[in-house]
């Protein structure tokens, strides 16, 4: 692969670590190195989950993130924190307005409440190198915020994420370049472990004989884009690690291939007709963004999780349509015919709706043995801009008003918890 002609800048992702701990411990005076700390999503479930564990509550009492409230021992050293969402906010932008004072802020992404990618070229004349900008953007967070991060490093966006991922969260700073593949990222099993690569990508690629990064660097271009479309394409140019886009281009371009949303039940759903109510709710958030983002799609994917009394496991299914499409309806009616088809019977705690295999949304394509097409395809935009205008909950569908529905008290939270 000649790399010659590849971007070659000097990009940094930045990752807070513990974010959701270490703002906690900032906020009542802890030491968020020394000090056992986790975040729980909510006191009164004990099967709620850990937002985020502080070091040594991962070290001592092996909780990070992910674990269950009742597995955190009753430990008197242990500090339990609800999350503060619209404080987790307020601190990110905060760190954002001081990654700008050494760059300006079109030379930065946020990426999530914690991560953010930073280009630093043409800060060479006032802050001396790259490597050195970034660790000073370090101190600087730390000795401000009391916040420690960790700085992946490299010439695309790609690059600096991989560094971030596959070595600085351990070291605190690595550097990579596009030398660096072949011996840093091509062993990477499995998978999944790629920023970019699914658990349902890797089931795929596995069938096709790849289970490493290098195996997927040295496949058939044209075998790859056989199976996946244009995301085969992508994928096999990300394992020899280029990546063309830039600071500020959608998420889709830096490894999201698809819009989706998974919802923890607070209780069981034992029937169809109690889980199709809050599959509509998800279906209807998935195409908003999907619309807002200016994308359509053609496979459509559910998954369904049952409760721990069940007698199976739940299952993960995807159908791919003839057009593609952002309206609600056409993908509710999809996960119906997806929940028909392999629904058990089993109460359901656990629901995840998503659509892939996207493309760029051009002029509505007129369909002469439908004539309510052009109506429906206006129905969600309009409905989108009252909900931007008005708020999430200004209109909705009759369904979220039965016990059932989720969205109402969903859209009392603040990124699905307590603001």
């Amino acid at each position: 692969m000649d790399y010659n002609s590849m971007p070659h800048r000097p990009i940094i992702c930045i990752d807070m670590k513990s974010f959701y701990a270490s703002c906690m411990a900032m906020l009542h005076g802890l030491d968020i190195m020394t000090m056992p700390i986790a975040v729980v999503a909510n006191f009164n479930q004990p099967g709620s989950v850990v937002l985020a564990a502080s070091p040594m509550m991962k070290e001592r009492f092996h909780i990070k993130t992910g674990n269950r409230r009742y597995e955190i021992p009753n430990h008197p050293e242990i500090r339990l924190f609800e999350p503060k969402m619209s404080f987790f906010i307020e601190m990110s932008m905060m760190i954002t307005k001081l990654i700008a004072n050494y760059v300006p802020l079109d030379c930065i992404h946020v990426y999530s409440v914690d991560e953010s990618f930073v280009d630093l070229t043409g800060t060479e004349k006032l802050w001396g190198a790259p490597e050195e900008t970034a660790k000073e953007i370090q101190r600087a967070i730390m000795d401000q915020f009391s916040i420690p991060s960790a700085v992946g490093m490299g010439p695309n966006m790609l690059i600096s994420k991989l560094a971030l991922d596959l070595e600085s969260k351990k070291t605190g700073f690595a550097k990579w370049s596009y030398e660096d593949i072949p011996t840093k990222l091509w062993p990477l099993k499995p998978l999944s472990k790629m920023w970019g690569i699914g658990k349902q990508i890797e089931i795929r690629l596995n069938a096709m004989g790849i289970h490493t990064v290098g195996g997927l660097a040295n496949a058939d271009l044209k075998e790859l884009e056989k199976e996946f479309g244009i995301i085969g394409n992508q994928l096999y140019h990300h394992a020899w690690g280029i990546d063309l886009s830039t600071i500020g281009e959608p998420i889709l371009s830096k490894g999201q291939i698809s819009f989706g949303q998974g919802q923890m039940l607070m209780r069981d759903y034992p029937t169809r007709k109690e889980i199709s109510v809050v599959l509509l709710e998800m279906c209807e958030d998935v195409m908003r963004r999907t619309r807002n983002a200016g994308f359509v799609g053609r496979t459509i994917s559910l998954g369904v999780s049952y409760s721990k009394q069940a007698m199976t496991k739940g299952f993960y299914r995807s159908k791919t349509i003839s057009t593609p499409t952002n309206e609600t309806m056409v993908l509710y009616r999809t996960c119906l015919e997806l929940l028909d088809e392999h629904f058990a019977g089993e109460p359901a705690r656990q629901l995840s709706v998503r659509i892939t295999n996207l493309e760029r949304e051009r002029s509505i394509q007129l369909d002469l043995f439908d004539e309510h097409k052009l109506k429906r395809q206006l129905l969600g935009p309009t409905m989108d801009a009252i909900r931007a205008k008005y708020g999430a909950t200004s209109i909705m569908r009759a369904a979220s008003f039965t016990p059932s529905g989720t969205a109402i008290k969903r859209n009392s939270l603040l990124g699905g918890h307590l603001a």
